[in-house]
């Protein structure tokens, strides 16, 4: 585990850049790995998917996988490659301050 700054804060990191804390997340935080990865300005799409993977991740215990999101959260398969492009599973788990979702390569 790594410590890093990110937005003006110290969070622990794993060795590929997903938090290992999810209490050490917030919105600038969320912004700013956004900026990172090259999503640009979280739109209230994006907000909405963020926001029930972190919540589905509160009573689950795991980050949500893209079949979770689509069924459980309502947000269809295209509409998550639009909003996270080429691999958002992953960038979804990123920008919500999760724990790589499991499955993922």
């Amino acid at each position: 585990m790594t410590a890093r700054e990110i937005a003006g804060y110290n969070v622990n990191v794993d060795g590929e850049g997903f938090m290992t804390n999810p209490t050490e997340w917030n919105k600038e935080i969320a912004q700013a790995l956004a900026d990172e990865i090259g999503l640009g300005e979280l739109t209230p799409d994006h907000w909405t998917v963020i926001d029930f993977s972190r919540t589905d991740y509160e009573a689950s215990g795991e980050a949500p996988g893209l079949r979770r999101i689509t069924k459980a959260g309502g947000v269809p398969t295209k509409t998550l490659y639009k909003l996270f492009p080429k691999g958002p599973a992953k960038k979804i788990a990123m920008v919500s301050g999760l724990s790589k979702p499991t499955g993922c390569i």
